[in-house]
């Protein structure tokens, strides 16, 4: 893959705003909707539209940013000292809302227990289960990664659920015309929501199992392949997520015929045994 996607601004916006609500959407996910005035010249661009969110390194400290020229931001991130560094991570944005002077953004933050201690892990969960209105973070706009040609016949996703956001806003802004298939897998089966989508795309939804993350969406993949779900060569595929998922979905997908040119994949995370 390119190391810059095609579709990300050239001069991307580092824009402050704050936190206006967060609230539990299912038992793996939690809404955190942001606003402030920076936030109006934020160009949202819909499908899987994804952004860096800067947080302050701890509850209370204050939260010092990179300076940004052009594309260049991760030196200057890194010259800021440690213990003043904010937390950074990939997050992709679920709406946008403008009414007049006030812009509100939401973001769907997927929620992960440490399987040895059962307690909620990683700062961005934390942070999202427990911020109050009010607290200071930042965003780095990065564009869409969904990109798929303009001659493609048919789309074939897979994801897992820190996939699920792209794939919501991807379902929603594809043309009324567009055919292909949709694979989600999420933790629980109470996790499992209504998506809108184009009448040709079908949309398959499964739990975890417990051979592991994106497990389970691999092998929906292959068996959609392997029972006349085969990609035709100028379709388009995407498959992101747990990293096992994301190489593994573009393996059956090229395996199928699918040239590698016309698959966008991308591991989001990595699971990791305790």
């Amino acid at each position: 893959m390119a190391r810059y996607p095609r579709l990300m601004p050239t001069h991307p916006q580092l824009l402050r705003a704050r936190v206006v609500r967060s609230v539990r959407r299912s038992p793996s996910f939690q809404r955190v909707s942001i606003g402030g005035p920076e936030l109006a010249g934020f160009s949202y661009a819909g499908f899987d539209h994804w952004f860096r969110l800067f947080l302050p390194p701890r509850p209370g400290a204050p939260l010092e940013l990179p300076q940004v020229r052009g594309r260049v931001w991760w030196q200057p991130y890194l010259d800021i000292p440690e213990d003043r560094r904010p937390h950074c991570s990939n997050y992709t944005v679920v709406d946008v809302r403008r009414r007049g002077e006030h812009t509100e953004l939401d973001i769907d933050v997927v929620l992960h227990w440490d399987e040895g201690t059962g307690e909620l892990a990683g700062p961005v969960a934390t942070w999202a289960a427990s911020t109050a209105p009010g607290s200071e973070l930042a965003v780095l706009d990065q564009g869409p990664l969904f990109d798929p040609p303009a001659d493609a016949t048919a789309v074939h996703l897979a994801v897992d659920e820190t996939g699920l956001p792209g794939l919501r806003g991807i379902l929603r802004d594809l043309p009324e015309h567009t055919r292909g298939t949709a694979i989600v897998e999420v933790p629980h089966a109470d996790d499992v929501e209504d998506l809108a989508a184009p009448g040709g795309m079908r949309v398959s939804w499964v739990t975890r199992t417990g051979e592991g993350p994106g497990a389970a969406a691999l092998a929906q993949l292959r068996a959609a392949v392997v029972n006349g779900g085969a990609p035709a060569p100028q379709d388009y595929g995407f498959v992101v997520g747990e990293a096992a998922l994301a190489t593994g979905g573009r393996r059956v997908l090229r395996a199928a015929g699918l040239p590698a040119a016309r698959i966008t994949f991308s591991g989001f995370w990595k699971h990791r045994l305790h």
